[in-house]
């Protein structure tokens, strides 16, 4: 069952990626994470009702072996026998339940993990989508101001140039306050 959820998510997130395109990714994601919470939930359903069968069968067991004693002392070998038929019938099932109860713990175990793994993927969707968006907003916005003849900071050898005359000037200006500076400790000695 997971196995069909885990693979849509995965053909969702191989799905193209134009804008509306991950509208629908993230639709899909959330319905395949919301089938996962279901499958999960049954799935802890079903191990509750195994582990009640199993204390039944354990209770059954103790029965059978309480009356195949309370037979056995009163002597009555026929009913100490089928007791001690039905206690091996409760203990062979007893068996098989608690196997079978280790195999739905291991199995709810990975379910879980794989619906974390899925929630994540989820998340990092809707918010690589939000991200995707203001992205192709703000890359529109600068081609927009490059057409009506302003320039992109970072792209423009002006303003390299003129980040590097404000600096020297900086620097002289730094550079003339020290001397200053140097020239009145000069004067006080």
């Amino acid at each position: 069952m997971f196995e069909r959820l885990r693979d849509a998510l995965r053909a969702a997130l191989d799905a193209a990626t134009p804008p509306a395109d991950l509208r629908q990714l993230a639709l899909g994601m959330r319905e395949a994470v919301i089938e996962a919470k279901v499958a999960v939930k049954a799935m802890r359903d079903a191990l509750a009702r195994s582990e009640q069968e199993l204390a039944a069968h354990r209770r059954e067991v103790a029965d059978a072996e309480r009356r195949g004693r309370l037979a056995a002392e009163i002597q009555d070998h026929e009913t100490a026998e089928i007791a001690a038929r039905f206690a091996a019938k409760h203990r062979e099932r007893a068996d098989v339940l608690e196997r079978k109860i280790a195999a739905q713990r291991d199995e709810l175990t990975l379910a879980e993990r794989e619906l974390g793994e899925m929630e994540d993927q989820l998340r990092q969707a809707v918010q690589g989508r939000g991200g995707a968006e203001a992205d192709r907003s703000t890359e529109r916005a600068w081609r927009d101001l490059q057409a009506a003849g302003g320039a992109r900071p970072g792209t423009d050898v002006q303003d390299d140039l003129f980040a590097s005359d404000l600096d020297r000037s900086a620097r002289e200006a730094a550079a003339d306050r020290q001397l200053e500076e140097l020239k009145k400790k000069m004067r006080k000695e």
